[in-house]
């Protein structure tokens, strides 16, 4: 479909749909609020809570990482399971991450060159430094979707279609990524766009996402799953460091938890337990601050995840509102009361 096509079952939300999930306070007062969309599915697709318009459709961008992967894998290609976690991935660009990315060109005997993604430094501060104190421009290698164009160009190359339009709509991997999301999602995604690496941006709804995700977060405890999902699964919770980096929320919640997460772009987040309880958000107006809290609170909720065990969790990668030059707190990010009285 167009990636132009508009039309009101297209559109996300309005803010008239969607619910107030997070607060922002200081000094007791209510400074900004986070509206959006949530849904909890249960293993076998049920939703069991719903906050907001989770049926209408959204770019859930790289949340949708494991299925592309799966689909690179169906296609045949041949990369370890630290190359899956990196494909699945939207990591911060470490010398290990470019080293890993590099690794997967080098047995296609392919380079940096044959990457469709953009140029990019390394994110964090230390080594961006290093990075441009080497003499080093940016490269594709440190773009936080290189494993994903690195995965897509190994099963190119298996089944030898051409390299050089891997990333198009109508390339014959594109149409496998499609058929894996339609096929996991149980949804035909209404628009598809282009994603900021360049490769397609199916959307779907949030439920569609959640009921997708959750088929590979129970992969290794279901029967009937895919194997190419187990790898995934695995590959994701074996090597967390790949998907996003030490520290970062993503890593943090899948080694402390051991909770398959995923962020995208413009506020989307999706966490699946091991038995497939799954939650997925999208934060309106695109900020991603509020979507850990509010996701992990409700598998807290309903007690998918230890409350004991989250707590810490949230103080790795959940920020305090601070103020002064001794860094006081002096507010915090909450749930909005609305949400917290459905808990």
């Amino acid at each position: 479909m167009s990636a132009d096509r508009q039309g009101p079952t297209v559109h996300t939300a309005s803010a008239a749909d969607s619910a107030e999930l997070a607060w922002v306070t200081r000094a007791g007062v209510v400074e900004s609020r986070h509206i959006g969309s949530m849904v909890m599915v249960a293993p076998d697709g049920r939703v069991l809570e719903s906050f907001g318009a989770p049926e209408r459709s959204i770019f859930p961008r790289s949340t949708l990482k494991p299925f592309q992967a799966v689909a690179s894998l169906r296609a045949g290609a041949l990369i370890s399971p630290e190359a899956v976690a990196l494909a699945c991935g939207s990591h911060i660009g470490t010398p290990r991450h470019q080293e890993l990315a590099a690794s997967v060109l080098e047995a296609e005997k392919l380079d940096v060159s044959h990457l469709k993604c953009p140029e990019a430094y390394p994110q964090r501060e230390k080594d961006r430094v290093e990075h441009i104190a080497a003499g080093r421009e940016k490269t594709k290698l440190a773009f936080n979707c290189s494993g994903k164009h690195a995965a897509f160009l190994a099963a190119t190359r298996t089944q030898g279609w051409r390299l050089a339009t891997y990333a198009e709509q109508h390339h014959p991997l594109q149409r496998i990524v499609l058929q894996v999301i339609e096929e996991y999602c149980e949804e035909t995604p209404q628009v598809v766009g282009v994603d900021g690496c360049g490769a397609p941006a199916p959307a779907v709804s949030l439920t569609g996402l959640a009921r997708g995700f959750s088929k590979i977060a129970s992969a290794t405890s279901r029967r009937d799953a895919e194997v190419h999902a187990f790898t995934v699964n695995q590959a994701m919770l074996d090597y967390s460091w790949a998907v996003h980096g030490r520290g970062e929320a993503n890593t943090v919640v899948m080694e402390d938890l051991g909770v398959l997460a995923k962020l995208g772009a413009e506020g989307v987040l999706i966490l699946g337990a091991q038995d497939g309880t799954t939650v997925a958000v999208k934060i309106l107006d695109g900020s991603g601050r509020a979507a850990n809290l509010v996701a992990l609170s409700l598998l807290a909720a309903r007690e998918v995840v230890d409350v004991e065990d989250l707590a810490p969790v949230l103080k790795k990668i959940v920020h305090p509102i601070t103020g002064g030059s001794d860094g006081a707190q002096v507010g915090s990010l909450r749930l909005a009361q609305d949400l917290l009285d459905r808990l």
